[in-house]
Formats: C-alpha cells, sequence, structure tokens
C-alpha cells in the first residue's frame, strides 16, 4: 500500500510539475513585452534564491549552508556561470526573437545535444540508433524554423534560431558538468541561482543595461522564478524520487510540448502553424530512439 501511494504521489507531483513547464513559454514571451532579457533574469533568479531558501526553512535544512565548506560549494558557484546566467540569457534572447512555439519546440532537442557531447565529454560511444536519434531532432529543428520550407532554408530570425540552439548546448554542459556536482539538488540549485543572480548583475552592470522593473514585467520574473526556476525542480525531483521507476515519471514530459503550445495559443495569441507540430513531432521522435538507444547501450554492459 506503502508503495502505492508513493506512487500516486510521484505521478502528481510529475504531472504538477509537467503543466507548471508548460506555462513558462507563455511567461516568457508576455514578460518580454514588458522587460528586457537581463532583468528579467535577475529578477526571475532573485526570486528562485528566495524561494529555494523557503524551501530549506520549511524542511529545516537552512543551517546546511553555514556548514557548507569552500571546497563542497565552489563548483555550484561556478556552474551558475552556465545555468541560469548563460543559458537562461541565450534562451531568453531567443524567444525575443523567435515565436514562442518555435523557441520552445527547439528548446526539446538539448537531450540530443547533451548525447553528443557525451560522446567527447564523457567517453560515451556513439550507436547507429543514436544516428537516428540526432537526425529526426535536427531535422524537427530545422522544420520550425524554416516553417517547413527545406528548400528554400529561409529562417525569419537565423539569430534567435542560433541562439536557441546554442542554449541546448549550455543546458546540455550544465548536466554533464553537474553529474561532479555532489551536492543535495535543493543546496545546489541554490547556490546556482544566487551566483546566476550576481553574474547578471555585474553584466548588466558592465553593459550599461538598466535593472529597473516595471509592474508587469517584474511579476512576470517573479512567476518564472517560482515555476521554471523554483518550486518546480524540487517538484520534479520528489516525483523521481518517490516514483518506483524513473521512466514512469520521466515520460510525462512529453505532455509538456503541447501542453504549452496550447497556453500559447491562447494567452500569447499565436496561430500554431502546423510545421511546429510536425518538426516537434520529430524532435520527440528522436529522443525516444535516443531513450530506447540508452537502454539498449546500458543492457550491453
Amino acid at each position: 500500500m506503502e508503495k502505492q501511494s508513493n506512487q500516486k504521489k510521484a505521478y502528481l507531483y510529475g504531472l504538477a510539475a509537467v503543466c507548471l513547464w508548460s506555462t513558462v513559454a507563455t511567461a516568457f514571451k508576455l514578460s518580454l513585452r514588458h522587460l528586457g532579457p537581463e532583468p528579467l533574469l535577475f529578477y526571475a533568479s532573485l526570486t528562485s534564491v528566495l524561494v529555494l531558501a523557503v524551501i530549506l526553512v520549511i524542511q529545516g535544512r537552512l543551517k546546511e549552508l553555514t556548514t557548507l565548506t569552500w571546497k563542497e560549494a565552489r563548483f555550484s558557484l561556478v556552474l551558475g556561470g552556465l545555468n541560469p546566467f548563460l543559458y537562461y540569457l541565450i534562451l531568453i534572447r531567443a524567444y525575443d526573437l523567435l515565436r514562442a512555439q518555435e523557441a520552445q519546440a527547439i528548446n526539446y532537442t538539448w537531450a540530443i545535444t547533451m548525447s553528443i557531447l557525451s560522446i567527447p565529454l564523457l567517453k560515451q560511444k556513439i550507436r547507429g540508433l543514436q544516428f537516428a536519434a540526432i537526425g529526426l531532432s535536427y531535422l524537427g529543428a530545422l522544420i520550425i524554423s524554416t516553417h517547413g520550407d527545406l528548400l528554400g532554408f529561409e529562417m525569419e530570425s537565423p539569430l534567435g534560431f542560433a541562439l536557441a540552439m546554442s542554449s541546448t548546448v549550455i543546458w546540455a554542459l550544465f548536466w554533464i558538468f553537474g553529474v561532479k556536482d555532489r551536492l543535495d539538488p535543493t543546496l545546489r540549485l541554490l547556490l546556482n541561482f544566487c551566483c546566476g543572480a550576481f553574474y547578471t548583475l555585474i553584466w548588466a552592470l558592465l553593459s550599461g543595461i538598466s535593472l529597473l522593473p516595471n509592474g508587469p514585467g517584474f511579476l512576470g520574473a517573479v512567476y518564472i522564478g517560482v515555476f521554471e526556476m523554483g518550486v518546480t525542480f524540487v517538484l520534479w525531483m520528489s516525483a523521481l524520487r518517490l516514483s518506483r521507476t524513473t521512466a514512469q515519471v520521466s515520460n510525462l514530459i512529453y505532455l509538456a510540448p503541447f501542453l504549452s503550445l496550447f497556453i500559447i495559443h491562447f494567452l500569447v495569441g499565436e496561430t500554431i502553424f502546423s510545421s511546429t507540430l510536425v518538426g516537434l513531432g520529430f524532435i520527440l521522435a528522436g529522443t525516444v530512439v535516443q531513450k530506447f538507444a540508452d537502454a539498449q547501450g546500458s543492457s550491453e554492459q
């Protein structure tokens, strides 16, 4: 009975995380109407720090921060340069240049990017199925960015496409290097976002970018800080911890892009292109093939 109860909780936490993540593309696009990428990232990061600190207080673990040594904390602080600073700054700029449906769909190629980077960085071997996964996912990204006109190969925003693809590299590097970080995930994220807010502040000062917020933009940043960067990560980690197997919960993530498109259509007002749906289908198919290739590789070892 306890196992069944834990599995139900895992599904509830997982679905809650997926539903919240599905709103983030819309939140980015609506917030960017009122606030630039730097102030949006700065206030979202600060909000995430506060949210994660409150979670630690509720768990009675905030004092763990004071016992951390420099050796234990330094890696998390360095990783804060990758995420949230570089990752979200690049991703938010991509959202500023692209339609929300395009940026969020292209962002789902990060899993394939991670598999590619794992070859030189983690000395992993590439298999035939992985070539198929890479081809499917990147074909999907091209279908989305060219609106299905692969022969004409015209993009509305080549820079936006390049930024969206670059963000997947940063995200993949963050998770690959993060494997070496032995800190508790909540503590690690809090340090990441502390550093991310600091790096954003320094970048804005050096670039002469104002961080002064306005009402709607600030509320959007707070929403993103709570539901993209803070609470949702904790919900997702709790779901994975409670689930009998990782796959039972991780498969829920495939709902997110389609829920996101639905929300984008009704709240942002974008007409969802058939090319976005087709391209997203290719990207998710590539991700499924990649998971199958990983599972096959693990069984062979």
